[in-house]
């Protein structure tokens, strides 16, 4: 059963690749599902409590024009590039509208909500091994699609046009509107233990959820200067963007959306982590990585190989944004 289900992953995962080729972000956007007209009391409530929720962690961010990528060579000390990646580079222009983002990432909890009053699945793994990892109030482990289908319906709900950020206004938010912070903490640093997890504190999430793994609790430290939290760590976050390596080089400048085609997402922020390895490799506001939409077909095939069940999306998550 197991073999079969992960050969219909992996088949899925080959077909929106296929499909990318052809298919540009906006013909993707029709598989908005639809909200049930025969709602319980307690489902317009949970539905209206989601709405609120969101109406208020929306920040504004005032739009602007910055220089978007590795500022390294420009601003630091050794005139080195900040990113160990060269597909952060060229430094270039990129001026954007006004929007608005999520001040969090979306929970379990609320992912809960959204499948309940649409009639889908719940999203996450509940076999008797990974449901107490599945923490109501941490960050949701989803594929592309589902985060954005996610995002435009609560458009709907909202009369709004929320979508998926892109990486420019993902990075033009974590940089407090453009300047050259290197990590999208409160100070811009790296303050193990205050301002983001250190190696103790991990452990003993590990202890108080009785897990070996990491689970992305958010809001456990401070916002960066704008509201965001948790930028830099507790799982990617998915863009709008296909992923190209040299995109930087022949972007627009106004609003750039990505490249019009491709097979794999761009994905922000990093998987839990503590101070220790942020410092050293990953959670700058610049890096940026590529990301199977669906499930990596490498990690398909392993797990096929060696007969064990895993959540190919549990450290991708979703923050949205509203757009003019």
């Amino acid at each position: 059963m197991i073999q079969k289900k992960l050969a219909m992953i992996l088949l899925s995962g080959l077909a929106i690749t296929a499909c990318a080729q052809s298919n540009s972000n906006s013909s993707q956007a029709n598989r908005i599902p639809t909200t049930n007209s025969n709602l319980s009391p307690e489902q317009k409530q949970q539905l209206q409590q989601l709405i609120d929720k969101t109406k208020k962690n929306l920040i504004f961010v005032k739009g602007g024009t910055y220089m978007m990528g590795d500022f390294g060579p420009e601003h630091s000390e050794e005139k080195l590039p900040y990113d160990g990646n060269p597909n952060s580079m060229p430094l270039h222009k990129v001026t954007l509208d006004d929007f608005y983002m999520s001040a969090t990432k979306s929970t379990y909890a609320d992912f809960d909500v959204y499948t309940n009053v649409t009639g889908q699945k719940p999203v996450g793994d509940f076999d008797k091994y990974s449901t107490h990892e599945r923490v109501p109030t941490a960050a949701a482990g989803i594929p592309w699609q589902q985060g954005r289908s996610y995002c435009q319906w609560l458009g709907q709900q909202l009369n709004m046009k929320m979508d998926l950020p892109t990486e420019a206004q993902w990075e033009y938010a974590a940089r407090n509107r453009g300047q050259y912070v290197v990590f999208p903490t409160d100070n811009g640093n790296i303050d193990t233990g205050r301002n983001v997890w250190s190696f103790e504190q991990r452990q003993d999430s590990h202890s108080k959820y009785h897990t070996v793994k990491d689970i992305p609790v958010l809001q456990q430290y401070p916002p960066n200067p704008m509201g965001f939290y948790d930028l830099i760590t507790d799982n990617f976050e998915w863009m709008l963007d296909w992923y190209d390596p040299t995109y930087y080089s022949h972007s627009p400048e106004k609003n750039p959306q990505g490249p019009a085609t491709g097979t794999l997402k761009v994905v922000r922020s990093t998987p839990p982590s503590n101070g220790q390895s942020l410092k050293m490799f990953n959670g700058r506001t610049m890096q940026r990585y590529p990301m199977h939409p669906i499930a990596d077909p490498e990690d398909v095939r392993g797990s096929k190989e060696l007969n064990f069940k895993m959540d190919f999306n549990r450290t991708k998550s979703v923050r949205c944004v509203a757009n003019p």
